[in-house]
Order: structure tokens, then C-alpha cells, then sequence
């Protein structure tokens, strides 16, 4: 397992900054993510439990994405379409950084949430969504991957906050 994530990560990183274009480095890294994270259900675990935690949680998301984009009608920044609010790259890369680190932990999830956060900054700097555009499709994907997903092994720590009460939950098995 750690061995394949390390290959990916580094493939991706690789892959963000060899390109000379922002925009592309993003895209790949888009891409990259959810397949790091299919590749480590399939490749390292028995069975198809995570597979379909991820499939529920980009299947998810992406409704989501897609219906708010439909309904809410606003410009991107370089005028492309009407279609800028929530940024579906950011989404799915938020989504399967949040797979990752739930399932797997923080040393996988924090090099995919910075690999994330990476696809949200190139789709702000290249003008194709607003800052609250990526903030909102970040939101999204990380629910989605926090609703979804189990851990494979350990513990999980989940934040709680509502109705004035705010704390953690921590589950596992002991």
C-alpha cells in the first residue's frame, strides 16, 4: 500500500509542475487523485468495501456539483460559460483527498490534500472559477468523502459541531 501511494504521489507531483501550464498541471492532478484512490482499494484491500465507499462519494458529489451548477447560473472569470459555481475539479480532488485520509490516515490524506489544494489554486489562478467557487466545491467533495467513507483499519477522528455542542468522534475497533 505505501509503496503504490508513494509511486502516485510522486507521479503526481511530478506531473504538476512538469507541464508548463497551470491549468494542466491541475487537471492531471484532478484526475490523479480519484485514481490513486480506486488503485489503493483495488491493489491493497480485500474486497470491494472502499471501491464502493469512493464510488458513493464521488457519485455523490459530483450530483451535487452538477446540480448547483445547473441552477445557479454565474460567469466564470474568463467568461467561458455560466457554469463557475461550484468547481467540479476542486470536488473531486477534495473528494478523494478526504477518501484518502479517512481510509488510509493523515500520512496518505495530507499529501493528497495538498496535492487538492493545488488543483483549487491552478483553477483560480487560470480564471476559470472565483475563490468561492473552489471554497464551495472543496466543501462538497470533503463531505462527501467524510460521509461515505470507513476506515480501512485504526482509528477515525471525525470533527462534531451543532447545536452548540462541539467535539470528536473518535471510533475504531479495539
Amino acid at each position: 500500500m505505501k509503496k503504490l501511494l508513494c509511486a502516485a504521489l510522486l507521479m503526481m507531483s511530478g506531473a504538476s509542475w512538469a507541464g508548463s501550464d497551470l491549468e494542466t498541471s491541475g487537471d492531471v492532478l484532478h484526475l490523479l487523485l480519484p485514481a490513486t484512490a480506486m488503485g489503493a482499494t483495488l491493489f491493497y484491500e480485500d474486497g470491494y468495501d472502499g471501491s464502493w465507499q469512493l464510488i458513493q462519494a464521488a457519485v455523490s458529489s459530483r450530483l451535487i456539483v452538477e446540480g448547483l451548477k445547473y441552477g445557479v447560473s454565474k460567469d466564470r472569470p474568463d467568461g467561458s460559460g455560466d457554469d463557475s459555481f461550484p468547481s467540479g475539479h476542486t470536488s473531486d480532488s477534495f473528494m478523494a483527498a478526504t477518501f484518502i485520509q479517512q481510509r488510509y490516515g493523515w500520512q496518505y490524506g495530507l499529501p493528497a490534500y495538498v496535492a487538492a489544494s493545488y488543483v483549487g489554486y491552478t483553477r483560480v489562478a487560470s480564471d476559470q472559477h472565483y475563490l468561492e467557487d473552489v471554497l464551495a466545491g472543496a466543501a462538497i467533495g470533503a463531505l462527501a468523502g467524510w460521509y461515505f467513507t470507513q476506515p480501512y483499519e485504526g482509528i477515525t477522528v471525525t470533527p462534531i459541531a451543532g447545536n452548540g455542542v462541539y467535539g470528536l468522534y473518535v471510533s475504531g475497533q479495539f
